[in-house]
């Protein structure tokens, strides 16, 4: 199968894929199943994800609790991700929630042989840490957007970039490829509903955006792309 682009297996060559795939069973999820849980001192798996149907991917949001009650939503992960991998590696616990958005092949992999396959692929262990310095680049960017621009701005950026990494061209525009609520796309650029709702009427009026239930459609790139750097 083809991995999405940006992921963990689609930087592997065909060989390390197949490898990587021998090292865990395939279990089924369902969507709603937590998969890792944060706070968990237990760091003794990984998971590699894929999705069920040939043709859609995988999706999983990854969320950690404030303590203050506040759950806050700081990635997604699809087919071709790795989950888990930074307990495994700290060996500390689990600093966030993996949970299933749809229904999912996870391929379990204990912490143990995930350890073992890198250090026998040590070569292979150049594709892991860019996939790390990849997230924390991503993590790095929202907190840059939250402090220098607006609601919708960083509305349009967050939706570019997932667009980016994870979008299917339709007949009808770009999908987003993963699918969000609209109070999940506001937790990942820490923003209130009324000012995520405001901001997606603004941008599905000038036609830059349709939606449908938990699917968002980019119909003018263009705009979206100049909204992007507040013009």
């Amino acid at each position: 199968m083809l991995w999405p682009k940006g992921t963990l297996m689609a930087a592997f060559d065909q060989q390390a894929k197949a490898d990587f795939l021998a090292l865990g069973e395939p279990q089924r999820f369902e969507a709603g199943e937590v998969l890792l849980r944060q706070g968990d001192p237990r760091s003794d798996r990984v998971y590699l994800l894929r999705s069920v149907r040939p043709g859609t991917s995988a999706c999983a949001k990854v969320t950690a609790n404030l303590g203050t009650g506040v759950e806050t939503l700081l990635s997604i992960r699809v087919s071709g991700d790795l989950v888990g991998e930074m307990g495994v590696l700290r060996g500390a616990e689990r600093s966030a929630t993996v949970t299933l958005c749809t229904p999912t092949l996870a391929f379990r992999i204990s912490a143990n042989t995930f350890l073992g396959f890198l250090g026998r692929n040590p070569h292979l262990g150049a594709a892991l840490a860019a996939m790390i310095a990849d997230r924390l680049e991503w993590s790095n960017q929202r907190r840059l957007d939250f402090a220098a621009f607006d609601v919708t701005v960083r509305l349009a950026r967050v939706i570019g970039e997932l667009a980016r990494r994870h979008g299917i061209e339709t007949a009808a525009g770009l999908e987003l490829g993963v699918s969000l609520s609209q109070q999940e796309l506001g937790r990942l650029i820490g923003a209130r509903d009324a000012a995520v709702s405001k901001s997606m009427r603004a941008l599905k009026e000038s036609g830059v955006l349709r939606t449908g239930y938990r699917q968002l459609i980019i119909t003018d790139p263009d705009q979206l792309r100049a909204l992007q750097h507040g013009n």
